[in-house]
């Protein structure tokens, strides 16, 4: 079992950073692939970014390639997504999700965290 709790989300311009963090508890969390999907209001949850246990394979949503990067700290049991030049579509709920391998696939993914919210004004 894999618990996963996000942080980090708040209001922001457009144009601004943020960075969230999604803490995991066990001691297994290099074992797990990690990713981060994102869900507006009335939309269905997109993907963002996954990366692999070991922290040398990463993907992105083209939407997202070149302001988002998606990083671990496997002795943190932390992985971050850095957020720059954000703009109000960007604005939702940003999820983190564990799983034993990477995928775009929100389906595929084992455990879930509660979402943090990142709002961002125009």
């Amino acid at each position: 079992q894999v618990q996963l709790v996000e942080s980090g989300g708040g209001l922001v311009q457009a144009g601004a950073s943020l960075r969230l963090s999604c803490a995991a508890s066990g001691r297994t969390f290099s074992t797990y692939a990690m990713g981060w999907f994102r869900q507006a209001p009335g939309k269905e949850r997109e993907f963002v970014a996954t990366i692999s246990g070991s922290g040398g394979t990463q993907y992105y949503a083209d939407s997202m390639k070149g302001r988002f990067t998606i990083s671990r700290d496997n002795a943190k049991n932390t992985v971050y997504l850095q957020m720059n030049s954000l703009k109000p579509e960007d604005t939702a709920v940003y999820y983190c999700a564990a799983r034993r391998a990477v995928s775009r696939w929100y389906s595929e993914y084992d455990y879930w965290g509660q979402g943090t919210q990142v709002t961002v004004s125009s």
